[in-house]
Protein backbone atom coordinates (compact mmCIF):
# COMPACT_ATOMS: atom_id res chain seq x y z
CA UNK A 1 0.00 0.00 0.00
CA UNK A 2 1.51 3.90 -0.40
CA UNK A 3 1.25 6.08 2.47
CA UNK A 4 2.67 9.07 3.11
CA UNK A 5 3.23 10.64 6.67
CA UNK A 6 1.91 13.97 7.88
CA UNK A 7 2.60 15.66 10.79
CA UNK A 8 -0.28 16.24 13.49
CA UNK A 9 -2.74 18.14 12.85
CA UNK A 10 -2.58 18.33 9.51
CA UNK A 11 -3.09 14.02 9.76
CA UNK A 12 -6.33 13.89 11.82
CA UNK A 13 -7.13 17.30 9.74
CA UNK A 14 -7.61 14.28 6.79
CA UNK A 15 -9.08 11.67 8.71
CA UNK A 16 -11.76 13.90 9.68
CA UNK A 17 -12.35 14.94 6.49
CA UNK A 18 -11.33 19.06 7.04
CA UNK A 19 -8.47 18.94 4.83
CA UNK A 20 -9.04 17.84 1.35
CA UNK A 21 -6.36 18.78 -0.10
CA UNK A 22 -2.62 17.98 1.05
CA UNK A 23 0.36 20.82 -0.25
CA UNK A 24 3.11 19.38 -1.06
CA UNK A 25 6.39 20.96 -2.71
CA UNK A 26 6.69 18.28 -5.16
CA UNK A 27 4.61 16.72 -8.43
CA UNK A 28 4.12 12.58 -8.10
CA UNK A 29 2.46 10.48 -11.10
CA UNK A 30 0.59 8.47 -8.41
CA UNK A 31 -2.83 8.34 -8.56
CA UNK A 32 -5.00 5.61 -6.35
CA UNK A 33 -5.43 4.33 -3.39
CA UNK A 34 -3.17 6.28 -0.78
CA UNK A 35 -2.91 5.71 3.15
CA UNK A 36 -2.16 8.62 6.00
CA UNK A 37 0.46 8.02 8.62
CA UNK A 38 0.62 10.32 11.31
CA UNK A 39 4.31 11.07 12.61
CA UNK A 40 5.29 11.09 15.95
CA UNK A 41 6.02 14.55 15.88
CA UNK A 42 4.08 16.37 18.61
CA UNK A 43 2.66 19.88 18.02
CA UNK A 44 5.04 22.35 19.22
CA UNK A 45 3.24 24.29 21.80
CA UNK A 46 4.58 28.12 20.49
CA UNK A 47 3.30 27.19 17.01
CA UNK A 48 -0.01 29.18 17.22
CA UNK A 49 -1.72 27.98 13.68
CA UNK A 50 -1.18 24.56 14.57
CA UNK A 51 -2.42 24.53 17.98
CA UNK A 52 -5.45 26.45 16.30
CA UNK A 53 -5.89 23.71 13.72
CA UNK A 54 -5.57 20.89 16.28
CA UNK A 55 -8.84 22.41 18.06
CA UNK A 56 -10.83 21.81 15.06
CA UNK A 57 -10.66 18.35 15.33
CA UNK A 58 -13.38 16.16 17.50
CA UNK A 59 -11.36 12.77 17.96
CA UNK A 60 -8.06 11.71 19.22
CA UNK A 61 -4.57 12.47 17.25
CA UNK A 62 -3.25 9.36 15.58
CA UNK A 63 0.68 9.45 16.99
CA UNK A 64 2.62 6.82 14.90
CA UNK A 65 -0.40 4.72 12.81
CA UNK A 66 -1.61 4.18 9.70
CA UNK A 67 -4.93 5.48 10.42
CA UNK A 68 -6.83 6.51 7.37
CA UNK A 69 -7.18 5.42 3.39
CA UNK A 70 -7.99 8.18 0.68
CA UNK A 71 -7.50 7.96 -3.23
CA UNK A 72 -5.24 10.51 -4.37
CA UNK A 73 -7.19 11.92 -7.78
CA UNK A 74 -4.99 14.39 -8.90
CA UNK A 75 -2.00 16.35 -8.72
CA UNK A 76 -2.29 20.24 -9.56
CA UNK A 77 0.30 22.90 -10.25
CA UNK A 78 -0.48 25.84 -7.36
CA UNK A 79 -0.80 28.93 -9.31
CA UNK A 80 -2.82 32.10 -7.94
CA UNK A 81 -5.45 31.41 -9.49
CA UNK A 82 -6.31 28.13 -7.72
CA UNK A 83 -5.17 29.60 -4.59
CA UNK A 84 -7.66 31.84 -4.74
CA UNK A 85 -10.94 29.46 -5.91
CA UNK A 86 -9.52 26.87 -2.97
CA UNK A 87 -9.64 30.27 -0.58
CA UNK A 88 -13.24 30.98 -1.69
CA UNK A 89 -14.63 27.48 -1.72
CA UNK A 90 -13.21 26.09 1.50
CA UNK A 91 -11.65 28.41 3.46
CA UNK A 92 -11.26 25.90 6.13
CA UNK A 93 -9.34 23.67 3.44
CA UNK A 94 -7.37 26.66 2.33
CA UNK A 95 -6.38 27.50 5.98
CA UNK A 96 -4.44 23.72 6.08
CA UNK A 97 -2.54 23.85 3.66
CA UNK A 98 0.49 26.16 2.06
CA UNK A 99 -1.01 27.02 -1.37
CA UNK A 100 2.05 29.50 -2.48
CA UNK A 101 2.19 29.10 -6.42
CA UNK A 102 4.63 26.81 -7.54
CA UNK A 103 3.69 24.10 -4.73
CA UNK A 104 1.35 21.15 -5.69
CA UNK A 105 -2.22 20.14 -4.66
CA UNK A 106 -2.67 17.06 -4.26
CA UNK A 107 -6.60 16.14 -4.65
CA UNK A 108 -7.90 13.57 -1.74
CA UNK A 109 -11.01 11.57 -2.08
CA UNK A 110 -13.32 9.05 -0.63
CA UNK A 111 -11.61 9.49 2.77
CA UNK A 112 -11.94 6.92 5.52
CA UNK A 113 -10.96 6.07 8.64
CA UNK A 114 -9.30 2.13 9.11
CA UNK A 115 -8.07 0.70 12.22
CA UNK A 116 -4.71 1.87 13.15
CA UNK A 117 -2.07 0.26 12.09
CA UNK A 118 1.21 0.49 14.07
CA UNK A 119 4.03 1.59 11.84
CA UNK A 120 7.11 4.00 11.20
CA UNK A 121 6.74 6.61 8.82
CA UNK A 122 9.45 7.91 6.12
CA UNK A 123 9.68 10.59 3.51
CA UNK A 124 7.93 11.35 0.81
CA UNK A 125 5.64 8.21 -0.85
CA UNK A 126 6.00 5.05 0.74
CA UNK A 127 5.43 1.37 0.30
CA UNK A 128 4.02 -0.45 3.21
CA UNK A 129 3.38 -4.04 3.43
CA UNK A 130 1.30 -5.60 6.60
CA UNK A 131 3.23 -8.24 8.10
CA UNK A 132 2.37 -11.85 7.97
CA UNK A 133 -0.19 -12.59 10.54
CA UNK A 134 -1.60 -9.18 11.16
CA UNK A 135 -1.33 -5.70 10.78
CA UNK A 136 1.10 -4.12 13.30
Amino acid sequence: MKVITLREPWASLIGEQIKKIETRSWFTNYRGEMYIHAGLSKIPSKDARMNRLAKELQGPFHYGTIFAKCNLSDCILIDESYAESVKKSDYMCYDCGDYTPGRYAWILTDIELIDPIVATGKLGLWNYTIPEGGNN
